[in-house]
C-alpha cells in the first residue's frame, strides 16, 4: 500500500480537479495522474470518471473517497499532534528521584510546575536505585553527585548540606554537645540510605577534619522515620538540610560548626539532541526553583550548604 497514492486520491476528489490538487500538494500534474491511475491499476477498479470537462466518481469510487478520507484526516491530525509537541509542552513527563527528596521537596515543586504547565502530566518514580533513563523510558532523574561517567547530560542544580539536630526535651536530658568527640556520650540516630553513609566525616573550623563511625541506637534508610525517632527524643542525628531543624519542627541544630562537605544535586536527562518542549520547560523549571532552593527560602532557616566548611 503506497499511502501517497491515497493522499493524492483523496486531494483530487476534495478539489475535482487534477490541476488544483497539483497545485495544492506541490506536484507536477502528471504525477498527481499517474498516482491515481497507479492507485485504479492496484486495486483492479475504476475510481475516477475522467472527461475533458468533469471529473466524477464511480459508486465504488465514492464508497473508497468516504473511507480515506478519514485516514488521510487522521494522517494530518497525527502529524500536527507531533509539531504541536515539539513546539508546545505538553505530553506525559516521567522523572524518578530519590524517594526522600521527593517525599520531602519535589511534591511542592510538581505543584507548581503543572500550575504553569497545564498540559503536561507528570509521573514522578521515587526509589533511591539508580535507574537507567533510556532503558526504562524515563526522561530526566533527579541525583546527588558525584556522578559516574556516561553518557547523561547532567545540570547542577545546587549543593545539599547536612544539619545534626536533636530534640529539645533530648539535649534538657543529656545536654548539648559542643565537640564532635562529645558525641560518644549521646544516643546515636544514623540516617543511612547506603552503608557507607553510616560514617560520619565532619569539617570543622581551620580546616580540621573528624571522621567518626558512631555507635547507633537506631539505623534507618527512611529519612521520615529518623526524623520522627529524633522528634521524640531519640537522640542525636546527622541529615539533610531539607529537613527543617530551625527548633519550629521538633529538632534543633547543634555543633553548627561541623558538617559534612555537601552533597551536589543535579538533574540528568540522556541527551540535548532534539530535546522535547515539555522536557526542556521542565528543566529550566527545576534549574530555577533550585535556585536558591525552597528549604533556604523559607524564613527562618540558614542555608547550611553555603556556608559549610571544606
Amino acid at each position: 500500500m503506497d499511502l501517497n497514492e491515497i493522499v493524492v486520491f483523496a486531494k483530487v476528489v476534495e478539489t475535482r480537479s487534477f490541476t488544483a490538487a497539483a497545485q495544492q500538494l506541490g506536484l507536477p500534474k502528471s504525477t498527481v495522474s499517474r498516482k491515481v491511475a497507479q492507485l485504479e491499476e492496484r486495486l483492479g477498479v475504476r475510481l475516477l470518471q475522467r472527461t475533458t470537462r468533469k471529473l466524477s466518481l464511480t459508486e465504488i469510487g465514492q464508497a473508497y473517497f468516504e473511507r480515506c478520507q478519514r485516514i488521510v484526516s487522521d494522517i494530518m491530525l497525527a502529524e500536527q499532534m507531533v509539531t504541536d509537541m515539539q513546539t508546545t509542552p505538553r505530553g506525559l513527563l516521567k522523572v524518578t528521584a530519590p524517594v526522600d527528596l521527593g517525599a520531602f521537596v519535589l511534591g511542592g515543586m510538581i505543584a507548581r510546575f503543572l500550575v504553569e504547565y497545564p498540559d503536561i502530566h507528570v509521573e514522578m518514580y521515587m526509589t533511591d536505585r539508580v535507574v537507567d533513563l533510556v532503558d526504562e523510558g524515563v526522561d530526566l532523574g533527579i541525583r546527588f553527585g558525584p556522578l559516574a561517567e556516561s553518557s547523561l547530560i547532567a545540570r547542577k542544580l545546587t549543593p545539599v548540606g547536612m544539619w545534626m539536630c536533636a530534640s529539645p526535651e533530648y539535649l534538657a536530658k543529656r545536654g548539648t554537645p559542643e565537640h564532635p568527640d562529645d558525641l560518644d556520650e549521646h544516643d546515636i540516630v544514623s540516617f543511612a540510605p547506603i552503608p557507607r553513609l553510616g560514617t560520619w566525616i565532619l569539617h570543622g573550623p581551620d580546616g580540621a577534619v573528624i571522621e567518626l563511625t558512631p555507635s547507633a541506637v537506631m539505623v534507618s534508610n527512611n529519612l521520615m522515620a529518623i526524623r520522627d525517632a529524633v522528634r521524640a527524643g531519640a537522640g542525636v542525628t546527622l541529615i539533610p538540610e531539607f529537613v527543617r531543624s530551625d527548633g519550629q519542627d521538633g529538632m534543633v541544630p547543634i555543633l553548627r560548626d561541623w558538617a559534612p562537605a555537601p552533597a551536589e544535586l543535579y538533574a540528568v536527562y540522556p541527551s540535548t539532541r532534539n530535546l522535547s518542549p515539555k522536557l526542556r520547560a521542565f528543566v529550566e523549571f527545576v534549574v530555577d526553583w533550585m535556585s536558591p532552593p525552597p528549604w533556604r527560602r523559607e524564613a527562618g532557616v540558614a542555608g547550611i550548604a553555603a556556608a559549610a566548611p571544606g
